[in-house]
C-alpha cells in the first residue's frame, strides 16, 4: 500500500501548523487530540519541526528537523524530549504500531 515512511502526524513550529494523515482517520477522536497535544507541545518546547512516521515495517519513528539558521533550536532537549515521550506514552506508542500493522499491512496478531 505504501512506499518507505508513512507519516502519520507532525508539527512544524516554523509556520505553527498541525499535520494529520487523514489516512488515520479511523484512528479514535481522544487518540488523534492526544497526538495533536504531544506533536504542539514538543515543538513549543523544542522547536524545528517534529514527525511521527511509520517505517516500512511498521515502526513508529520520531523524525525531528530544523532549519540551519535556528539557532534556538534545542538538539539536545529535541533527544531527552523524545526519550520522555516515549518512556510516558509507551502504550500509546505501541497501540499506534499495532493499529499500522493490522490496518496496513495486514499482519495477523496472534492472540495471547
Amino acid at each position: 500500500m505504501y512506499q518507505d515512511k508513512v507519516v502519520l502526524c507532525g508539527a512544524n513550529s516554523y509556520e505553527e501548523k498541525y499535520y494529520f494523515n487523514e489516512d488515520f482517520a479511523a484512528l479514535p477522536e481522544e487518540i488523534k487530540k492526544e497526538l495533536k497535544i504531544l506533536c504542539v507541545l514538543f515543538v513549543n518546547e523544542v522547536g524545528g519541526i517534529l514527525l511521527l512516521e511509520y517505517e516500512e515495517d511498521g515502526t513508529l519513528v520520531f523524525q525531528v528537523s530544523s532549519r540551519d539558521d535556528d539557532f534556538f533550536f534545542d538538539e539536545i532537549g529535541s533527544g531527552l524530549k523524545i526519550k520522555e515521550i516515549q518512556r510516558d506514552k509507551e502504550e500509546l506508542l505501541a497501540s499506534l504500531e499495532l493499529f499500522y500493522k493490522v490496518f496496513f499491512l495486514n499482519e495477523e496478531i496472534e492472540h495471547a
